[in-house]
């Protein structure tokens, strides 16, 4: 059975909320989005709500689920919910470090996790679609 774990995907005037994951942990160096661990007594929804205001002290609330992903790392299995967020109306918009607003044609610039390939194609065709809208 895969790890359950919530990513918010804050979005906020064409811009991602992003964070370095530190030394000693799985993955270290890579950048990602907030989220964590889905507890079992919430939805992704609002475990994405909780981790992000939990790292990066933003509050947010819930849009919509991008697809879900399952995907193996060498550490585990994780069922990855991506949850589209935007910062609740007239909270801050100021994040903790390791946390920084990347613009959205800036993402393929980070390094990712794996897991995250999918989503980042998604909101990089999201992109370019608009261009010619």
């Amino acid at each position: 059975m895969p790890t359950p774990i919530a990513i918010a995907v804050v979005e906020h005037e064409g811009r991602f909320l992003i964070g370095q994951r530190p030394e000693g942990v799985a993955l270290a160096g890579l950048w990602e989005f907030p989220g964590g661990r889905v507890l079992p007594d919430e939805t992704p929804e609002s475990a994405a709500v909780r981790e992000c205001r939990e790292e990066t002290g933003l509050a947010v609330e819930p849009l919509f689920r991008y697809p879900e992903h399952v995907h193996q790392y060498d550490h585990d299995r994780v069922e990855l919910f991506f949850i589209a967020c935007r910062v609740v109306p007239s909270g801050s918009t100021s994040p903790r470090e390791p946390f920084q607003w990347v613009a959205r044609e800036g993402l393929p610039k980070y390094d990712f996790p794996d897991g995250n390939r999918e989503l980042l194609r998604v909101l990089l065709t999201a992109a370019a679609d608009s261009q010619w809208s």
